[in-house]
């Protein structure tokens, strides 16, 4: 840099005597250098010494005559001629020059001496200040150069953590998306178990689908865990990202600053406009690093940065990894609870049919029974007339007077194959009436477990149709299931 003013060796104050030139010092201390004073228009006539007194007669005062000096220098210069013998002589007058012109000499050749050395000292000076300008500028244009390097690296870091950190926050979202799309399903699964809990009877029975809704309940609550544990961690690292970008962002505001500092001194001339003293300014340091401590802040900065992208990737390939895995699993639970609904409403519906059929088969088994009664009803009325007249006829023999009461053939036949014999016939149909009402008795509880037993199917067949109505109700809640899209959080 170049200053406004002149040289070191110039004067800003007035005119100095220099220590370099100083004044010459008188050619000789003989009185010859003293020089009497004469007034105004008069010649000197000798030079002055203290010895030498020019008297002036005094006039009395009462004298008419005026003094007049001019009249008196005829009477003073021979006085003054007779001391012209005690002036120096020609060898002084030599001397006097030779030592003027020695003086004179010395005093040019000390100057010549004095200038060549100062004119190598202004070309070494300019050489110097030249070179010294000449390795700033190089200095400032190396660091100019490093300064350069550094931003570029730090650029290109903060790009690459700044899309990484997009990717990150888009990664988050698809996991809260995810975990949203959890809600439902876990929602329905559990619905599906409360409905299942108002079977009736024997239908409340631990089967398949409810294991698998149970399973399924536990592994959409799981999946959410991982899917908002993921989550977490991620926010996590976006606060480290930013703690990084920020950093980053700081580092590089700082090094455009120093750039453009740098970069302006480099371009300052020694005919700039914008130049001027400051004083003192290389005697303060408010450094606070040298090149080692600089460079290693900003490649911890980077380091630093790099090592949060590296953590991100492996959280959003974790991220990645989770959700297809999560989904893969809800989706097969899910297909396995279907199967198990679909085979259990079938084995319902299996159930219920053989029941209606069974319902079908006994209604027309009770409707013989109360025909069978009906009949037998009807025999034991028929068979009732017969022994009534046998009884009758019996009991009108027994009134026979005295010998008639005869066991005779009427009474006691000995051919059966040609006649009845009453006694045996009411015998006979005495135990026919007791064996037919036997069984209609018989019947009668055959029609009761019957009924029984119908009722007992019917139930049985509501508590199946109740069965199906819910399994039914719960597979229509189940139609809807989010797509494997919709499960990885991409919508």
């Amino acid at each position: 840099m170049e200053f406004l003013g002149t040289t070191q060796l110039a004067s800003y104050c007035g005119t100095k005597k220099s220590c370099l030139f100083p004044d010459l010092a008188p050619t000789s201390t003989t009185r010859d250098t003293y020089q009497s004073y004469c007034p105004p228009g008069y010649r000197p006539l000798s030079s002055w010494r203290p010895g030498l007194l020019c008297k002036v007669p005094s006039v009395p005062p009462s004298s008419d005559k005026q003094f007049n000096p001019i009249r008196q220098l005829p009477t003073v210069v021979p006085s003054l001629r007779s001391a012209l013998h005690a002036r120096y002589s020609t060898r002084d007058w030599h001397q006097a020059n030779r030592v003027h012109l020695k003086s004179s000499e010395d005093s040019r050749e000390c100057a010549g001496r004095l200038n060549a050395d100062s004119m190598r000292l202004m070309q070494e000076k300019d050489q110097l200040t030249y070179k010294m300008q000449k390795d700033s500028k190089g200095n400032l244009e190396e660091r100019i150069s490093t300064i350069d390097f550094w931003r570029s690296e730090l650029i290109y870091e903060l790009e690459c953590l700044l899309k990484e950190t997009q990717q990150l926050e888009t990664t988050k979202k698809r996991l809260d998306c995810a975990a949203d799309e959890v809600k439902e399903p876990l929602k329905a699964a559990l619905e599906c178990l409360c409905h299942r809990e108002k079977r009736k009877g024997i239908d409340l029975v631990h089967d398949d689908v409810e294991k698998n809704l149970m399973k399924e309940v536990d592994v959409f609550k799981d999946c959410q865990e991982i899917l908002t544990k993921l989550a977490h961690n991620i926010s996590q690292q976006l606060s480290i990202n930013r703690d990084a970008q920020h950093a980053l962002e700081q580092d590089l505001c700082d090094k455009n600053s120093a750039h453009f500092i740098d970069e302006m001194g480099f371009k300052l001339r020694n005919t700039s406009d914008s130049i001027n003293f400051h004083h003192g300014v290389e005697k303060a340091d408010g450094t606070i690093s040298v090149p080692a401590t600089w460079a290693k802040f900003s490649e911890d900065n980077i380091r630093g940065s790099q090592h949060a992208r590296a953590n991100s990737v492996k959280l959003r390939d974790d991220a990645e990894a989770g959700l297809k895995s999560t989904s893969q699993e809800m989706w097969n639970h899910f297909i396995s609870t279907n199967l198990a609904f679909n085979n259990r409403i079938a084995e319902v519906v299996d159930a219920r049919n053989k029941l209606q059929a069974q319902l079908g088969k006994l209604l027309q088994e009770i409707f013989q029974t109360e025909d069978t009664i009906v009949l037998l009803e009807r025999s034991i009325k028929a068979k009732e007339y017969p022994l009534k007249v046998a009884q009758a006829c019996l009991e009108a023999r027994t009134k026979r007077p005295n010998i008639e009461l005869c066991r005779d053939a009427p009474q006691l036949h000995t051919y059966p194959l040609l006649f009845f014999r009453l006694v045996t016939e009411v015998c006979t149909m005495d135990d026919t009436l007791q064996i037919l009402k036997r069984r209609l008795q018989e019947a009668h509880d055959t029609l009761q477990t019957l009924n029984l037993y119908k009722s007992k199917l019917e139930h049985e067949i509501s508590v199946k149709a109740n069965s199906f109505f819910i399994d039914k109700k719960c597979m229509d809640m189940r139609k809807v299931f989010p797509s494997t899209p919709q499960l990885t959080g991409y919508t």
